[in-house]
């Protein structure tokens, strides 16, 4: 019974990603042949190296409860990525391991937000970021942006979005689900305005940083002198190493950040699982050169996906510079009756292409963007053919 259950669980939205992967696997339990786009998971296994270092952490009797905020040696791995990739320098009590980027984000908003202080989120946005802020009684105060500005919130849009009760700014760079990315010049203009208002705490989610297809360097807000300090970076190791289920994230933060997730993270899920924690410090002290073979393959998945969804009368994409997704403007369809179903939104668009087409996408509305569906190009070629040939079909 609802009434019995509180009024934060009651106001929560499901993932809507998680969701509509759930609907798919029930269609096929009832023996539809679904074509799955709609999960942000890479399709290729967590690389031998990786594996052999979880398999040696269990041959070496690693069991035991682990540091709430990661192992030494992960935390010095993590510190040496950041200097490495991202010419941030971080020590160890401001680095925080958690179980999943998912959960580095969390922990953060429960840490800075009190009821009422607002967030900035560039629309659209990942799924999960407004109802995090709502679960630490923040208010997501979202800024739309269009296809036509490659989704990217303007300086004078922030501005135009800061109250006297900003608390924060979160956005995503290669964004989930555009794949935009901000250059380094249009980060440091988003710095300038930031400027003025000292108290505004930035998240910055670069979860697919290494998922970037060479258009534009990948940039950190944490970078800037004058940001470093109220800058909180959070990556992972699910999307460029194919770890989703290893459940890795960490964040490099200001100390009094780092401190107040460490004290959260200790009464929620202490730390996070031990052998994960052994094979990601391979996976960061090695070359990111060794996982460019899963970019290069994304790489062509998205030229054949955009050249097909292109060939879709009503489909306008922008060209992503990084992650695996496509985020196709759909409105042409809105209003329009298909195979006596009438199309009203982005989510009634999704529900009839899992439906009509059998293949699962997520809707705009989940995102923040009510305009478009997201598609995720984590599949394999022959997957990502057949399944605009189903969409177009039942479009047509």
């Amino acid at each position: 019974m609802s009434n019995q259950l509180s009024d934060r669980i009651n106001s929560l939205t499901p993932s809507a990603t998680l969701e509509m992967a759930a609907k798919a696997r029930e269609l096929r339990a009832a023996g539809k042949d679904i074509i799955g786009l709609s999960l942000g998971e890479p399709d290729f296994n967590t690389p031998d190296y990786i594996k052999e270092a979880a398999i040696r952490a269990i041959n070496e009797d690693y069991n035991s409860y682990t540091p709430v905020d990661g192992y030494v040696e992960l935390k010095n791995a993590i510190i040496t990525k950041f200097k490495r990739d991202n010419g941030l320098t971080y020590e160890a009590p401001q680095i925080v391991v958690s179980t999943g980027a998912k959960q580095s984000l969390y922990n953060v908003a429960q840490s800075v937000l009190n009821k009422g202080d607002e967030v900035i989120l560039p629309c659209p946005y990942w799924v999960s970021y407004a109802d995090i802020v709502k679960l630490a009684d923040g208010v997501p105060v979202e800024v739309p942006t269009s296809l036509e500005n490659d989704f990217k919130m303007t300086p004078e849009q922030l501005e135009a979005a800061i109250t006297p009760k900003t608390k924060m700014l979160w956005y995503s760079s290669p964004c989930n689900p555009s794949g935009s990315i901000y250059s380094k010049k249009e980060l440091r203009a988003l710095a300038d305005v930031l400027q003025k208002y000292p108290d505004i705490v930035v998240v910055s989610d670069e979860i697919y940083e290494h998922i970037n297809y060479g258009v534009t360097e990948h940039a950190s807000m944490a970078e800037f002198a004058d940001m470093y300090d109220r800058t909180v970076t959070v990556n992972g190791v699910a999307k460029a190493f194919a770890m989703t289920g290893w459940r890795i994230g960490y964040i490099g933060a200001p100390a009094y950040i780092a401190r107040a997730c460490n004290k959260l993270q200790g009464q929620v899920t202490s730390g996070a699982n031990c052998i994960a924690q052994r094979a990601v410090i391979t996976a960061l002290e090695e070359s990111p050169e060794r996982i460019k073979y899963m970019v290069d393959e994304f790489k062509e998945r998205r030229k054949l996906i955009l050249g097909l969804l292109n060939e879709i009368d009503g489909f306008k994409c922008n060209e992503p510079e990084g992650a695996f997704y496509v985020y196709p403007d759909v409105t042409a369809y809105f209003g329009k009756t298909l195979n006596g179903v009438k199309i009203n939104n982005a989510s009634d668009f999704a529900m009839y292409l899992l439906e009509h087409a059998n293949v699962a996408t997520v809707t705009g509305d989940a995102f923040g963007n009510g305009n478009c569906i997201r598609i995720s190009y984590a599949a394999s070629v022959k997957e990502i053919e057949e399944a605009v040939k189903r969409i177009k079909a039942s479009l047509s």
